[in-house]
């Protein structure tokens, strides 16, 4: 069966069996994808990451597929029920679904009314009007009155004959199969209000009175409804065809049972009441027409209903997640301030402003705790304390965390850069979304013992400026806090999926061996949390590595996992250069070929980007080693340990726009991108409340997907379109030109430091004389992004 799975993976993807073949014996042998990646070209076809994980994805899922396949096998088998056919149906069955249904009809499962039914001797009754609807129900179901077997008049003999075929037809698995597909492609989901929820639930306000086709309802607004069932505001019911129709025609639901079964529609002119003759339907179509209706709405509507809605959900989830983890290696992979001395401040009011200065290492070197705001207001005593501590330290960075009292702490920093001018330094916001779990946590415990917990978050909010990499991998990803409904979707597939992006992000920059702390290594390919720690304490008791090679005198650090983690540790200063690269040490060899092609020593080959440029590849490769890994270790040579992240770059917020009310629409502000979902970004203007730049506000053309446009870390220039300080709430737009008109459009103006003067009487904007407030396109989006985003 392997070569059916490899077969299967290799056409999705769209590569050879032979690429997956090789892959997946590297992932059986306890490769990591990074490793496989980056250093087993050859074998893979230079497969990259992204093809890696997704072939291992489809990997366990095919597997699982085959291990229930062969259980359902068995249980049949034990049966002895399995035919030649049944089983070539269930052995081609590409899905878990398609398998199941075939599985249905042979599940063990509690006794139902048709298997009462039959057991009281009433399958005869069913089989003789499904095959000759000729008989007359009433005069046939009347030979099977047995009160003693339960059956105590004609209606029950009739009842327990429809019971029977509805059973039977619900568990055909063709018919229910067709059936999903028709409504997956045709059906609605409707969702209303719960009665007497409809002020618990007000910010479900969009869904009340809500229906649009299933196939077609994004991941955010299902899993706003979904939200919404579990905490009893909503009602959701699956719509299949016009509800509107005569009652007593067939939908197409019903429609498709009739035809798989054979049986007739009855028209209208047959039922009871009307005027005009019968026109000719046999005795038993009347109550065949009841079974089919029954099957529909009571057996298979209802499972569908659950089922598609579980698949809306899977898809929604697969969305959700893939958002949550491009967000993740966004923040992961943001530009590093790298190796300078930094002053970290975890603001706040009555509890003053913690403040950690860690070196150049991200060293704690002094912690201090100042109160500038309110009710103490030792502003001036604040300034002259940082100032100490920058001079004392050599600071050339200002970290301040973006929650409570950010702003205010901001301004703090602004006035000690006014009043120090020669300690050059530069003052920066950075989200601290996950330092107050890190702060708390038994790891920041561990690292930072003799720091009191509040002193721990501004040592984590110093460091992550340093190394958002570094820092943030201490933090369970779900907790940082930039994916969209991230509690709502399955916990176990999340996880896997964020701890492969941090395991990918990691080894995609490289850990120094000698200053990464566990928690870092701990993601570094072929290692795990026990050896991450054994290899620390290694380094603290017997100092420094020297060189890879010294990397295996670390306990239980074996041939394999050297393998598979050596070329992502890197080794600064050491006495091997190639040590400080992304080259693996099993190639060393291909390096000490070029180099005696070239007939220079290292130190005049690495970095001479003109000679490497002039080399080919196809030179210097062997059995072992092609073009591909040839070709990477080149480039490499150029840059040695070159760091994929972007340049620091920072945003400088403006000066007197503060809170919102210093928000006036049209103004051009700086701002971060903090978050990226599927209708659009939440962007950090400087005034505690992220504003949120809607889809259709993201460029002057269509975007498919906001991350074609930003991501989160992502400085950018944005314009104010409206503000609602009541509901705390900012429009912004990426557009920089705003429409005036039809066709013409003029720049927006420069933010003012200066505010104006809100507008009076009837030239005011807002609310109207009856207080509803005007509700447009991007109203409804605030509303829906309020639903969306978790707390």
């Amino acid at each position: 069966m392997a070569h059916t799975i490899t077969g299967r993976i290799a056409e999705e993807l769209g590569v050879t069996e032979d690429q997956v073949a090789a892959t997946v014996r590297l992932l059986d042998n306890d490769a990591t994808v990074p490793f496989i990646a980056r250093y087993r070209k050859e074998a893979t076809g230079a497969l990259d990451d992204t093809q890696l994980r997704n072939l291992e994805e489809r990997l366990r899922y095919l597997r699982e597929l085959e291990e229930r396949r062969e259980t359902v096998l068995a249980t049949i088998g034990e049966q002895g029920q399995l035919t030649e056919e049944l089983a070539a149906a269930i052995r081609a069955a590409a899905t878990k679904t398609r398998l199941e249904d075939l599985y249905a009809p042979y599940k063990p499962k509690r006794r139902t009314k048709g298997q009462k039914a039959i057991e009281a001797g009433l399958e005869p009754l069913a089989r003789t009007l499904y095959d000759d609807p000729t008989q007359d129900p009433e005069a046939l179901a009347g030979q099977f009155v047995d009160p003693e077997a339960g059956i105590a008049d004609t209606r029950a003999a009739l009842e327990g004959a429809r019971a029977i075929l509805m059973e039977e037809w619900a568990e055909n698995p063709e018919l229910v199969g067709e059936l999903r597909e028709y409504a997956w492609e045709h059906g609605a989901l409707r969702s209303t209000v719960v009665d007497g929820k409809e002020s618990e639930g007000t910010k479900f306000s969009d869904y009340f009175d809500y229906r649009e086709p299933i196939k077609a309802i994004p991941s955010h607004r299902a899993l706003a409804l979904f939200r919404g069932r579990n905490e009893g505001i909503l009602k959701l019911d699956l719509i299949v065809g016009d509800e509107e129709r005569d009652p007593r025609a067939f939908g197409p639901g019903e429609s498709h049972i009739a035809a798989r079964f054979g049986i007739r529609a009855t028209s209208p002119e047959t039922r009871e009441g009307s005027r005009e003759p019968p026109t000719g339907p046999r005795p038993a179509d009347p109550w065949l027409a009841e079974v089919v209706r029954f099957t529909w709405r009571v057996k298979v509507l209802t499972k569908l209903e659950t089922e598609l809605t579980g698949r809306l959900r899977e898809r929604a989830e697969d969305e959700a997640i893939r958002v949550f983890a491009a967000n993740i290696r966004d923040l992961l992979l943001a530009a590093p301030a790298g190796t300078r001395p930094v002053i970290g401040i975890d603001p706040g009011l009555r509890t003053g402003c913690k403040v950690a200065v860690v070196d150049a290492t991200g060293k704690v070197v002094d912690t201090v705790t100042i109160y500038p705001h309110a009710p103490q207001k030792q502003w001036d005593q604040a300034i002259h304390t940082l100032a100490g501590l920058a001079k004392k330290h050599t600071a050339e960075l200002v970290a301040i965390g973006n929650g409570t009292a950010s702003r205010e702490t901001d301004r703090l920093a602004i006035d000690l850069l006014k009043a120090h001018p020669e300690l050059g330094l530069e003052k920066v916001m950075v989200s601290e979304a996950g330092a107050s779990v890190y702060s708390a946590s038994e790891q920041a415990a561990n690292e930072l013992p003799e720091l009191d917990v509040s002193l721990r978050g501004a040592v984590s909010i110093a460091r992550r400026l340093q190394d958002p990499l570094a820092e943030l991998v201490k933090i369970e990803p779900k907790s940082i806090g930039v994916g969209q409904y991230q509690h709502d979707v399955s916990q176990t597939r999340l996880a896997r999926t964020l701890d492969a992006v941090v395991e990918d992000a990691v080894n995609a920059v490289g850990v120094d061996a000698n200053t990464a702390s566990a928690s870092l290594l701990t993601r570094v390919s072929g290692l795990n949390a026990g050896l991450a720690e054994r290899l620390v304490a290694h380094r603290d008791e017997h100092g420094a590595f020297p060189d890879r090679e010294a990397l295996k005198a670390v306990p239980r650090l074996g041939a394999k996992t050297f393998e598979q983690a050596a070329g992502f540790l890197r080794i600064q200063g050491g006495d091997n250069p190639l040590d400080a690269s992304a080259v693996h040490p099993e190639a060393y060899p291909v390096v000490e070929r070029i180099l005696a092609d070239v007939g220079r020593p290292m130190e005049e080959v690495v970095a001479n980007a003109e000679l490497l440029r002039g080399l080919r590849p196809e030179a210097y490769t062997d059995d072992r080693f092609g073009v591909p890994t040839v070709t990477d270790i080149l480039t490499e040579l150029e840059k040695p340990g070159r760091d994929p992240r972007p340049e620091f770059e920072t945003a400088h917020f403006r000066e007197g726009v503060e809170t919102l009310a210093d928000l006036e629409p049209d103004m051009i502000l700086d701002g971060v991108v903090t978050n990226v979902t599927n209708f659009g970004a939440f962007v950090d203007v400087g005034v505690h409340q992220d504003g949120l730049v809607h889809i259709s506000q993201m460029a002057d053309r269509y975007v498919a997907d906001p991350r074609e446009v930003t991501k989160p870390g992502d400085v950018v220039k944005v314009r104010v379109l409206e503000v609602d300080t009541e509901r705390q709430r900012i429009g912004l737009s990426m557009k920089m030109q705003k429409e005036v008109g039809e066709g013409r459009a003029v720049p927006a103006p420069e933010a003012k430091a200066t505010k104006a003067k809100k507008p009076k009487g009837k030239d005011r904007k807002g609310p109207d004389k009856g207080g509803k407030e005007p509700e447009g396109a991007l109203a409804k989006a605030f509303r829906r992004a309020r639903t969306n985003q978790d707390d």
